[in-house]
């Protein structure tokens, strides 16, 4: 009965030190993807962009497919490479409206596609997102709200997460990041303050079919009265920003 008892408790030992070990692996992957040198030119900004909150958000792992949406300079592009890994996708896409007004972008885009193997860039030749396969994560960082705007053609936002919706796995995420509008302002900052509310996305996720399951707070200003344009001088590059994590049910 010793032994067996003993027997036991050591197994249990091991099985708790195993534990940590892989629940550790997924930030050990997170960790490398923001070592890589290939980020070395925008490893400045990390302490005001929180990468690693924020991409814990998508549950990357090696061998998944994600859209990057409107993806700037590449800044999460090159993190999402390195976590999907050579077996993996990432499709950095624009809609040609927007493409249209950051022609340098595309262009930055195409040179990472060069040096990272697993980046496909699209310029999609309208708003509503489309996919050459089955996702598992689409990811939007601070262009929800132009899907509202003038020179997007005012698709929706609504369109748009249907779209994202469509696109994604049963089980897939959707990770909206975008900059604060006061409470109430529902779409009305979207065209002069580049701003939406947090509430707003959630009803329109929701009726898209989405189930909001996480959230970071990282991103968040106190300091940011919500009802300035996000491109002023006072605010700029610290505006509150809300994260959300949807998730299309399962079958």
């Amino acid at each position: 009965m010793k032994t067996l008892t003993g027997s036991l408790f050591a197994l249990s030992l091991g099985i708790a030190a195993l534990a940590p070990a892989a629940q550790a692996a997924p930030n050990t992957l997170l960790v490398r993807a923001l070592a890589d040198p290939g980020r070395a030119a925008q490893r400045g900004t990390d302490a005001r962009r929180h990468p690693a909150e924020l991409v814990a958000l998508a549950d990357l792992k090696p061998g998944q497919r994600i859209l990057d949406l409107i993806p700037g300079d590449g800044y999460w592009t090159r993190i999402f490479s390195r976590m999907v890994g050579p077996k993996g996708r990432v499709y950095a896409v624009w809609p040609q409206a927007y493409a249209s007004e950051a022609t340098g972008n595309v262009a930055q885009l195409r040179d990472i596609a060069r040096a990272y193997d697993n980046v496909t860039v699209q310029v999609q030749p309208g708003a509503i997102l489309t996919a050459p396969e089955p996702l598992d994560v689409v990811w939007t960082s601070d262009n929800y709200h132009d899907y509202n705007d003038k020179f997007m053609g005012k698709p929706g936002s609504l369109a748009f997460a249907r779209s994202a919706y469509r696109i994604l796995k049963p089980g897939g995420l959707f990770i909206v990041i975008d900059h604060s509008a006061a409470a109430g302002h529902g779409l009305a900052d979207t065209e002069t303050m580049h701003r939406i509310e947090r509430a707003q996305v959630i009803r329109e996720a929701t009726t898209a079919g989405f189930r909001l399951v996480g959230e970071s707070k990282a991103l968040l200003n106190p300091a940011d009265p919500l009802k300035i344009p996000v491109f002023d001088p006072k605010i700029r590059f610290h505006t509150s920003q809300f994260a959300l994590k949807f998730q299309k049910p399962a079958r």
